[in-house]
């Protein structure tokens, strides 16, 4: 049992909720929600919507499945090999090989930008992965980037 949770990534791991790099990963995304909300009009859901099962699903149950295949088996497969360690400006090769296929796996739920858009968050979610060992932290802020997003944009249809 131990190995699968190895496996996938859910080993425990240090406070990241106390770490800076963190908090500046938290920041990021009201930074882009900001942006968006400054440039695009925007109606943000109502409380009926907020509770609905498609935002929680889109919110919380979503990005726990994607970051435990992505970032936990994806990414902790490619880390075995030589070209998934190797890395640059602390960005593992495993890391870039998972957030293009990632935001590959986008283009078929998102418009192309919404889509390509996705490689920056998706790169930011396996350098958690990579700094802390674990999946838990790219799940907490995968799914803090989804609330924001969905909150602001709407559900989609």
């Amino acid at each position: 049992m131990d190995a699968l949770r190895h496996r996938l990534g859910l080993q425990a791991c240090r406070a990241f909720y106390r770490d800076r790099v963190f908090h500046l990963a938290l920041l990021a995304g009201g930074g882009f929600w900001g942006a968006l909300w400054l440039t695009t009009p925007v109606a943000p859901l109502s409380w009926p919507q907020i509770v609905s099962w498609r935002f929680i699903s889109l919110t919380l149950w979503q990005p726990c499945w994607e970051e435990l295949l992505f970032r936990g088996v994806l990414q902790g497969y490619a880390g075995r090999y030589a070209w998934g360690r190797r890395s640059w400006w602390n960005i593992s090769g495993a890391n870039v090989a998972t957030a293009l296929l990632f935001t590959l796996v986008h283009w078929w739920t998102h418009a192309p930008l919404w889509a390509t858009a996705v490689l920056l968050p998706a790169l930011l979610f396996g350098l958690m992965r990579d700094r802390y060992g674990s999946v838990y932290p790219a799940m907490i802020l995968h799914m803090f980037y989804n609330t924001g997003y969905f909150w602001l944009t709407g559900l989609p249809v």
